[in-house]
């Protein structure tokens, strides 16, 4: 006993992984836009974090397979020639080499990159580098694409004791991979056996060279953040519950099929559970092991064939159930490949029911199940399931498809497409409402109206609305409101200076649940339910709608006269300009903020007219332009954003001082004045030689501003 004893003494203390890798290093870099990593393994552990948002995110990780030792790099960059000498990341690839080697003399190889001269590395031919594996102790790989050949060779090599050093930028490799999960790269199929893996997620920085070294939260592991979320007996706080949520999906999403540590209890939990995970608008979805949970139902029915497909239980609610007994049709249509974006069809597909769409070969056109595009990730609570609309390239002559959650059906035109008319057919679908300004007269409507999709749409050559189909039930004739939509888009485009025959249609999709503010502009415009009712009634739409119009203004205007502080600013230029033209809303009767402007901007002046102040209040900064608009009117803003549109690059703003200047100056020009002093007088910066230059203009001040300071 006395002798075991001694011999414990003598033996090394065990080191610490993370400590050896880790050593002398204080900061490393951040090549190009790193990604991120996950890690489940029992044996991993994430050695370098950087964030995303509030959440921490692997950047470096390292572990075992069998004998064999591994480090993962979330930028290919890492093991470029440059990257060693920013920060301590030379350092830290010395270390891993070590770690991983555990000899003093190592023999290197490089696939990818130029090795850095300090890594004392040596190149691998292209051709025959399998070969040389076997007179290496560490291999440096950075190359995405592996055969499987080659991935079983690179396995058996650091299962028999070989070190790797790998590295790969996990969203870069998905832009170029089409529809490929991101289990099928080739390093995440040889690591997968490790617990290591690449993502398609963003790494913030932590530092100012890229990313410090710190401790790493015990929650960026995937397993034991999946171990936290399920064990409810120890409390944790909101901080750590969305920390252990985040990265215990992003492990869900790269775990092996044959995974003994999370897999089985996981399906445990989702077969006891799975049916009650529907989040409503009465009762959002916010604890966040059921948040994880329902996050896995999505992320194991995604991949799916059509005909596994079941409709999921929140699908009732939202976006809602399809009658039971209502037929399925099959209908032919004709899509203009000139017009890209969303072809509305006036079909719906039932949740869990497969639709077939046989078309050409070779269209490259895409089927859409569900306008509601917004991702709800992000949103602490759920009003609705997440990701609920579904995209599908139409492949060869015959396409199936299905949705858990159902939806309005789309065929999509990439931006690209070559001129021409095929002509598809979709089957499998039931008739929704459309309405088609034009083409639908009255008495057709009301029988159109009646049809059984949840979902309709009011449709022009220049705006779509897509609205519960309750809303549109007792419609008589949607030809004035539609006709009131044209106008409307045409005013928008008179103020922007472009044509009113528009590339695509706009679109605006009510939701239960939108992914940012109360509205967001886009393609499709987003609002919440209670617009609905307000974009698909012609009475409310004749009163205006500073809010559906505000988000269409978005949609309009133009970075090269949009500088900061302005950007929920000069859309509202077409909110003003819409009401008071189409609607007979002039000044502060559109919106509550523009009553008593002139109190507004006395307390501006009063508090000595900063222009981080003036940034502060879009309302404010509003006045600016109103005061413009009261003296030159609205063809003064159309001509110069004629002459904006029609600029060479050359001549366009290159930052926000230049935007400032070019405004002044453009605007001065087309107005006759001199706007110099205006300027000064708001406080707004703009440079002397730009002021200097319309010094020739006649001075121009509004009457009774500034006003007088008492």
């Amino acid at each position: 006993m006395r002798a075991t004893l001694l011999l414990l003494l003598l033996l090394p203390a065990p080191q610490d992984p993370a400590a050896e890798l880790l050593k002398d290093v204080r900061e490393i870099g951040s090549p190009g836009s790193p990604g991120s990593l996950s890690v489940w393994g029992e044996d991993a552990f994430v050695a370098v974090a950087g964030k995303r948002g509030k959440l921490a995110v692997p950047v470096v990780a390292a572990g075992t397979l069998e004998k064999g030792r591994v480090v993962a790099f979330s930028h290919d960059g890492y093991l470029a020639k440059a990257a060693a000498d920013e920060a301590d990341t030379g350092k830290l690839l010395e270390n891993a080499l070590a770690w991983t080697g555990r000899k003093v003399s190592l023999r290197v190889g490089v696939l990818g990159h130029e090795p850095a001269a300090r890594l004392k590395a040596r190149a691998l031919t292209r051709a025959g580098w399998v070969s040389e594996l076997a007179d290496l102790d560490v291999l440096i790989l950075s190359r995405a694409s592996l055969s499987d050949a080659e991935i079983e060779a690179v396995s058996k090599f650091v299962r028999g004791g070989g070190g790797l050093l790998a590295a790969l930028t996990g969203w870069g490799w998905l832009q170029g991979a089409g529809d490929k999960p991101m289990t099928s790269n080739s390093l995440n199929r040889l690591l997968a056996p490790a617990g290591i893996g690449w993502t398609d997620g963003f790494a913030e920085r932590t530092g100012k060279a890229g990313f410090a070294v710190a401790s790493v939260p015990p929650l960026v592991h995937g397993l034991r953040a999946f171990e936290a979320l399920v064990d409810l007996t120890k409390r944790k706080n909101d901080a750590e519950l969305l920390q252990a949520s985040d990265a215990a999906m992003d492990a869900f999403r790269l775990l092996p099929k044959d995974d003994t540590k999370m897999r089985p209890r996981l399906e445990a939990l989702l077969a006891e559970r799975g049916a009650a995970l529907v989040p409503t608008a009465k009762a959002p979805l916010g604890r966040p092991l059921d948040r994880f949970l329902l996050a896995c139902q999505l992320e194991s029915i995604r991949d799916l064939p059509a005909s596994r497909v079941k409709a999921h239980p929140a699908a009732a609610e939202f976006p809602g159930a399809v009658p039971a007994d209502a037929p399925a049709v099959s209908r032919a249509i004709t899509i203009d490949l000139a017009v890209p974006g969303w072809h509305s069809t006036g079909l719906y597909s039932p949740p869990g029911k497969v639709v077939t769409v046989a078309a050409p070969a070779g269209t490259n056109l895409t089927l859409r199940i569900g306008a509601h595009s917004d991702r709800l990730w992000h949103h602490a609570r759920w009003s609705r399931v997440p990701d609920i609309a579904r995209s599908v390239p139409l492949r060869g002559e015959k396409t199936e498809a299905a949705s858990p959650f159902g939806g309005l059906v789309y065929i999509e035109v990439p931006s690209n497409a070559k001129p021409g008319a095929p002509s598809l057919t979709i089957s499998g679908a039931v008739e929704a409402p459309f309405y088609e300004r034009g083409k639908t007269d009255a008495a057709e409507w009301k029988l159109i109206r009646a049809r059984p999709g949840p979902w309709a749409e009011l449709a022009t050559r220049k705006v779509i609305l897509t609205v519960p189909s309750s809303e549109i039930r007792a419609l008589d004739d949607p030809g004035p409101l539609m006709e009131l939509w044209d106008r409307i888009l045409d005013a928008a485009a008179d103020l922007a200076a472009i044509p009113h025959d528009r590339r695509r249609p706009e679109r605006y999709v009510s939701d239960v649940q939108i992914s940012a503010g109360y509205m967001h502009s886009g393609y499709p415009i987003m609002t919440h339910l209670d617009a609905a009712s307000a974009m698909a009634g012609l009475e409310k739409m004749t009163k205006g709608q500073w809010g559906l119009v505000h988000e269409l203004g978005h949609n309009h205007q133009q970075g090269d006269w949009t500088f900061e502080g302005t950007g929920e600013v000069t859309n509202n230029l077409f909110s003003l300009y819409l009401l008071e033209t189409v609607c007979g809303v002039k000044g502060g009767d559109g919106h509550d903020d523009l009553r008593n402007p002139g109190r507004r901007i006395a307390a501006y002046l009063g508090r000595g007219a900063r222009f981080a102040d003036w940034k502060d209040d879009p309302f404010l900064a509003l006045q600016t332009y109103v005061q413009l608009k009261d003296a030159f009117g609205w063809d003064a803003f159309k001509k110069v954003f004629a002459e904006y549109r029609d600029l060479p690059r050359e001549k366009r703003p290159k930052n926000d001082d230049e935007k400032r200047d070019q405004w002044m100056v453009r605007f001065s020009r087309t107005a006759g004045k001199n706007l110099g002093p205006f300027f000064v007088a708001w406080g707004i910066p703009t440079s002397a030689a730009a002021r200097d230059s319309i010094k020739d203009l006649p001075g121009w001040m509004p009457e009774g501003f500034p006003p007088k300071q008492p």
